[in-house]
């Protein structure tokens, strides 16, 4: 239609189908518009580094032939490297743009503090926190939300909680991004607290607070306090509950064995349910052994969500945890009949100041003899000291006991912390502070795994897997086995 009625070539719609066509992965389309573009502005060549950016291209190039720079050009640039894990172009670049003549707006700051944040890169952080303090837009609130954010998810709570109490200012969006915190951290309680003051300040909570302190009375498990604030919030007519907030609320009582009562609040709830909210009660089955219900809300799922791997996945490990192994199989072969894959587990390290990421079965890193050779040492010593069994259940069935164990040790997870225990010197590890992450969620071997290596080292191992924080210390983990 635009080309028809000739709007294609005013700058302002042909920007817009520039990024729409960059978003839909169609980035031919978006650089035959841009080509084609009789006049283009600045927001045209920011348009094209964006689309770039998400295709993967060489944004650069566009960059680099545009002769009057904007923030945003150098903005688009800098989150696209980050966004692709290209830290060393996004830092250097980031201090090209402080040294140059523009201006850092809020926006920049908090955009980019937000990339740091979920890849959980503390020190990259701690930059910009730092250049944060020197400028006039690091005082927008935006700007401190996104700090406290970005020390929340590295794990580094105590600062958080510092930088939170010292904000000069506090909206909902403040108190809301600490409230998610202390529950990722399984610190319900004081999640709780922090709300009901958030309250006596007379700060609304929107649907969102709401959906973090019912999330973290989940985390600890504290079914009666989700059942209060859930009642508030449905009683709130300022908001209506949406899926995600029932769904805490299955999880809540999923945790506490209530089974039969999370299926009845998901099948009377006035909205359509989710393939989370089943998949959050198909977890629940399995911690609890409930086998049968676990069959029921498996065929749900699968009904509504066919070509999901996850779904055949969950199906597959609550059969194999009640010794069903032909089903567990079956479904096996079926989810490799149709050809679906999981998305790749992938874990990550910070060590001096340098990102260390591992796949599953990497063997990639400069060091990776090295990390395989104290990851043994470490099962030798659990084994001798602990007892420690190797959790093959959590394998490939149709492989020998010896690769099921192999298998298990090269998880992501392993091979970070396999990597950090070697850069840091076996004998000077006590009273360290070890800090991995995962983009999924850590499995139950590398979980009892942790744990052991807790004890045994005398460590503290933080782990952010895709739902919480596991801090592992003396042994034991802040999720209480259940995650």
């Amino acid at each position: 239609m635009c080309v028809k009625t000739g709007f294609e070539r005013k700058s302002v719609v042909g920007n817009c189908i520039i990024d729409m066509y960059a978003k839909c992965g169609r980035i031919d389309e978006a650089v035959l518009m841009f080509n084609t573009m009789p006049i283009k502005n600045l927001i045209t060549w920011n348009a094209m580094i964006a689309g770039y950016t998400l295709a993967g291209y060489k944004a650069r190039r566009v960059f680099d032939r545009i002769e009057q720079k904007n923030v945003i050009s150098w903005s688009s640039l800098i989150l696209g490297y980050a966004q692709d894990g290209n830290l060393a172009d996004a830092m250097d670049l980031f201090r090209q743009l402080i040294d140059s003549s523009f201006q850092v707006d809020a926006f920049v700051l908090s955009s980019i503090m937000g990339v740091f944040a979920d890849l959980a890169l503390v020190e990259q952080g701690k930059q910009i926190h730092a250049y944060a303090i020197k400028v006039p837009s690091g005082l927008d609130i935006s700007v401190s939300n996104s700090i406290v954010d970005m020390y929340l998810k590295c794990g580094l709570i105590d600062e958080a909680a510092k930088l939170f109490s010292e904000m000069p200012a506090r909206n909902v969006v403040s108190w809301t991004v600490m409230i998610t915190g202390y529950g990722k951290h399984g610190l319900g309680r004081e999640a709780v607290s922090l709300f009901n003051k958030m309250l006596l300040e007379n700060i609304e909570p929107d649907d969102v607070t709401y959906l973090a302190v019912l999330t973290a009375c989940s985390h600890s498990g504290l079914a009666e306090e989700s059942e209060v604030y859930f009642s508030r919030l449905c009683q709130d007519r300022r908001i209506k509950p949406r899926v995600e907030h029932y769904s805490c609320m299955v999880d809540s009582l999923g945790r506490a064995g209530r089974l039969e009562e999370a299926k009845n609040l998901i099948e009377s709830m006035p909205l359509q349910p989710s393939i989370g909210i089943w998949q959050t009660l198909l977890s629940a089955c399995r911690v609890h052994g409930d086998l049968e219900l676990g069959r029921e809300v498996g065929e749900i799922l699968l009904k509504l969500d066919s070509e999901n791997a996850v779904n055949y996945v969950m199906m597959s490990n609550i059969h194999a945890d009640a010794g069903y192994w032909n089903e567990c199989e079956r479904i096996r072969k079926l989810v490799k009949s149709k050809g679906l894959k999981k998305v790749a587990g992938r874990s990550w390290v910070e060590i001096g100041k340098e990102v260390h990421f591992f796949y599953g079965g990497d063997d990639t890193h400069p060091l990776t003899e090295k990390i395989h050779q104290v990851l043994k040492e470490m099962e030798r010593r659990m084994k001798e000291e602990l007892g420690y069994v190797c959790g093959v259940k959590f394998a490939l069935r149709d492989v020998e006991e010896e690769s099921k164990e192999e298998s298990l040790r090269v998880h992501s997870e392993k091979l970070a912390i396999g990597l950090a225990l070697a850069c840091g010197g076996m004998d000077e590890q006590a009273g360290r502070v070890i800090r991995v992450f995962k983009n999924l969620r850590v499995c139950g071997d590398c979980h009892e795994f942790i744990k052991g290596l807790s004890k045994i080292l005398k460590v503290v191992f933080l782990v952010r897997d895709a739902n919480r924080f596991h801090k592992f210390e003396g042994g034991q983990c802040s999720c209480r086995d259940y995650w």
